[in-house]
């Protein structure tokens, strides 16, 4: 069981005020990430990447820093952001 799975399972069990008292503290606990920003060890090195991708931060900065356009930028790139799982897509890595 996942650690997700067993926090659903915990929450079935809460109450209403617990349910609240939990969110606080997840809200303080992220208060200094970024939405749609995450970063799992082992996708793409651990760097920071968009959620649900494997797109780094440091690419789209870069990106920006040379003048891309979303538009574009979002035109050549649409299939990374596809409905694949991360677990399925490799983007022309190779395999470790």
């Amino acid at each position: 069981m996942s650690t997700v799975e067993e926090a659903e399972k915990l929450l079935s069990r809460m109450t209403r005020g617990e349910k609240a008292q939990l969110l606080q503290r997840v809200v303080r606990d992220l208060g200094d990430a970024f939405p749609g920003v995450d970063t799992i060890g082992g996708v793409c090195g651990g760097e920071p990447c968009i959620v649900r991708t494997r797109i780094p931060v440091w690419v789209l900065e870069q990106a920006r820093r040379l003048g891309a356009r979303k538009l574009v930028w979002c035109a050549t790139h649409s299939s990374e952001v596809g409905s694949a799982p991360i677990s399925s897509r490799n983007n022309g890595a190779s395999a470790k």
